[in-house]
This record gives C-alpha cells, structure tokens and sequence, in this order.
C-alpha cells in the first residue's frame, strides 16, 4: 500500500476566505451590543461580573458563528475581552481553560486520530469502504451512519471516533474523487460533526453528557440508562441522518470512482503498532469503572506512546505541524467562558428567569417540558460546555419538575436531550472542532443544522421519549 509523504497530508486549516457582507454586519452588531451591555445597568437580580460575561459571551459567539476572524483568533479575544471589560478579576481566572483536562483530551485523541492516518491505517480501509460501496454515494453515506453505533462499543468516545473516522472518510472522498464543496463531502462531514456524537450517550459510559446527566439526576446505573436512551437517541440519529440527507441529496447522484480490490497485504509495522495503542487506548475507556482513571489519562499515554522513538508512528515534528493547534485554544477558551458564566452567577441568574416562567403551567405536563426544553436554548447558546450547559440547567429542571407534580427525572433527562442533541458552532464540541477544521463545513452550515436538530429534539421529546419512559416505567406525572 502506497504511502502519501507526510508534507502532502498536512491537516489543513480552515481557509482565512473574505468573510461576507452579512457576516461582518451581524459581527458588528454584536460588537455593539457587547460593548452597550458593559456599559448599561444590570438587571436586577444578574451580578454586574455576570452581565459582562454575557456581554463577552455575545461577542464571541456571534464571531465563531460568522467567522469574520479565524476561530482560534476570537478565542484569543475572548480570554483578553474577559479581563479588559472586568468579567473575571485577572488572567489566572479568564486562562482557567487551559488547564483543564479536556483541552489536553482533544490534543490526544486528534493525535491517534493522526497517527491512523500516516500509518497508512485510513488509506486501508478507505480503500475497503469504496470498493463496498461499489461506487454508490449513498452506501458510502449508509456505511459511515451504521459505523457509529457498532464503533460506540469499541470507541466510546465521539471524539476518538470522529479524530479516526474524519481521516477514514477524507482518503475515501478523495480516492473517490469528490471535491471538499461537493454536498456528497459535506453530508459526510456534517455526519461525523453532529450526528456521531448522539450515538455515544446511548451509553453511560459514552462521554461526558450521559455521565454528567446521569450523576445529576441520580439513581441511573448502566442498565437503566441505556433503556431509557436507546430509543430516544436512535430515533434522533435517524431523523438526523434523515436530514442530512435531504439537506445535500444533490450529492448523492455523484457515481463515485471505484477503488479496485485491495490486495490483501500484510499491516506494516506502523499499522500495527498504530492498533496496538489505539486499542490499549480504547481498553482503558471501556474499563474505566475498574480503574477510575480520568478520560484524559489513556488519551495522555496514547499521545506519548505515539510520539515515542521506536515505539509510536509519529515525530515530533510530524505532530508539531499537523496536529490543528487552533482546536486546543478554542476548546480551551470556551471552557474558560463556561466556568465565567458559573462563577460570576451568569448561568443561575438565567436559570432562574426560566424557574419563574415554568410553574403557572403545572397542570399541563407536557407544556412544562416543552417550556423547559424551549428555555435551555438560549443556555446552550451561550454556555459553549455541555458540562455547564447540564450543570446549570438539570437541576433547575428537577426542581421546577418536584414544584409542577412533573417527574423530575423525565424533566432532567428532556433538558439534557434538547442540549446535547444539538450544535451550535463548533467550540461547543471537541469531536466538531476535529472536523471543522478540515475545511468541509463553514460555521453558519453548522448554525443551520444546529437549528434543526433543536426542533428535532422538541419532537422526539414529546413524541417518542416522553410515551416511551412512560412504558419503561418513567411516567410523566408523578
């Protein structure tokens, strides 16, 4: 199996294209009503520290939206925008991002991600998707959605699987020769960026929401969690796939060009050694309730492992210029905004608005879901960590649920589905950072598609999971 030299697979960077007319109209826009709210009294009941981390928080979402500056750049802003307007007392508080475990997660699995592709490990199966796929578009698309959930239980991290995966599927989109824009790419990508990530909290185990989720909620094991998830959460993968689909079926009459039978040849010594970590990597995951390890530690010896003379696949060098250093500061610095949003009181002062509105409805339960689900949005907007989106907003719900006569689980598990179900921009996601940066998608694709998913969530909410807990023995009363 041929190689590609190193230099030639560089990760590219999103391209720094002219931003449009309208984006830089809705920048400046937000500018000026970030920089209004600095100077306008707070209301009442919002910290001042907290009305400027909205403030902060409005500017650089609508920045990572339209992307007027390079996303990394406006995760720069951010961290100085914190401090200058006096949203966070100093730069120890507003860099606190950088020193949390998930900024180095991501770099990890980015760099397994790395080494499956420059051991040759992509290009082998690429080569075996094509040939299956026999030159259809839509085998090569059905193939990659029945991939998340079989990978889940090998892989239960969504970003593992998509740093592996997004390799995987650009060798065979360019073995396949299908341009970066063709809407065939991009329903692909879109996939590994908003619906890979669902297939991961069908599981307990399967990343931070569900473990995050299920601790806040209480009493949910294994077993009990993947009864109440798997029916909600597959019916989400499959009216999101759904709509992929028809957002880019233009793509799908492409007759792609077929790879020939791959001679069967034995995995060289980097493909092998490439597997041998990757699965020690995957083995600790899965066995984290015997060892209690961080998420980040086998991602950790795996980035070491990789990199080490003799033994990884990897030089230094290698990893220096191809690893995507503008993912770790963006995740880094929205963690940074989240825990802003917390401390200055921001979160609960929002939380709160959603408290006062919800109880007058106690008589209708379905509507008192419906208001819960419709008033995380704004929260899921603003906090870009789905671990402060779930912190702030489940206990809320569990509470306004216990005031209402509502099950509070069944309040806690909808707010969770209507946050984790979607994306807004891609420093709201590791995994999408992994696949944003490969210059398929634009962030206002991504917005788009995050509005969707929001109403797809509403209606699998009410319609699906509600009369299916209720069947499982979580009804919607209490």
């Amino acid at each position: 199996m041929s190689r590609v030299p190193a230099t030639a697979t560089a990760l590219p960077v999103q391209p720094d294209t002219p931003a449009s007319t309208r984006a830089v109209a809705i920048a400046v826009a937000a500018a000026a009503v970030s920089m209004a709210m600095v100077f306008a009294p707070a209301p009442e009941g919002l910290p001042e520290a907290g009305k400027r981390v909205i403030a902060v928080a409005v500017l650089v979402i609508a920045l990572w939206c339209t992307e007027v500056v390079p996303a990394a750049l406006t995760s720069l802003i951010l961290v100085v925008a914190l401090v200058l307007t006096g949203a966070v007392p100093g730069f120890a508080q507003a860099l606190v991002g950088f020193a949390d475990p998930v900024a180095y997660f991501l770099i990890g699995v980015l760099t397994i991600g790395l080494a499956v592709s420059h051991s040759g490990l992509a290009e082998r199966v690429a080569h075996f998707f094509l040939h299956r796929s026999r030159g259809s578009a839509h085998s090569l698309f059905i193939q990659l959605l029945l991939a998340f959930p079989l990978m889940t239980l090998l892989l239960p991290s969504a970003t593992t699987r998509t740093s592996i995966l997004v390799h995987v599927y650009e060798e065979a989109l360019q073995l396949g020769e299908v341009p970066k824009r063709h809407p065939l790419s991009r329903a692909i990508m879109m996939a590994l960026n908003s619906i890979n990530r669902l297939a991961s909290t069908i599981i307990l185990t399967g990343g931070i929401s569900p473990i995050v989720a299920a601790a806040l909620i209480g009493g949910i094991d294994w077993s009990r969690w993947l009864l109440l998830m798997s029916v909600p959460y597959l019916a989400l993968l499959a009216i999101g796939s759904l709509l992929i689909w028809l957002q880019y079926r233009s793509g799908f009459g492409m007759t792609l060009k077929q790879a020939s039978a791959a001679e069967r040849q034995p995995l060289t010594s980097l493909e092998r050694r490439t597997l041998a970590i990757t699965a020690g990597a995957s083995l600790l995951w899965l066995t984290d309730s015997l060892h209690h390890l961080h998420p980040v530690a086998p991602a950790l010896i795996a980035w070491i492992l990789l990199l080490s003379p003799r033994i990884g696949v990897l030089t230094w060098g290698d990893f220096e210029r191809r690893i995507g250093w503008g993912n770790f500061f963006v995740i880094a610095s929205s963690l940074s905004l989240a825990r802003a949003l917390i401390d200055s009181g921001a979160s609960g002062w929002i939380a709160g608005l959603i408290a006062g509105a919800v109880p007058q409805f106690s008589g209708q339960p379905v509507l008192v879901i419906v208001i819960l689900m419709a008033a995380s949005v704004p929260v899921r907007v603003l906090i870009p960590n789905i671990t402060g989106f779930l912190a702030t907003t489940i206990p809320i719900a569990m509470s306004i649920g216990t005031a209402t006569g509502v099950n509070p689980v069944v309040c806690g598990l909808a707010v969770m589905i209507a946050g984790d179900a979607v994306l807004y921009y891609p420093a709201q996601s590791a995994s999408s950072l992994a696949v944003y940066e490969r210059g398929y998608l634009t962030a206002p694709e991504i917005f788009r598609f995050g509005v969707y998913m929001t109403l797809v969530a509403f209606l699998v909410v009410v319609l699906v999971a509600l009369p299916y807990w209720n069947a499982v023995g979580e009804p919607l009363r209490v």
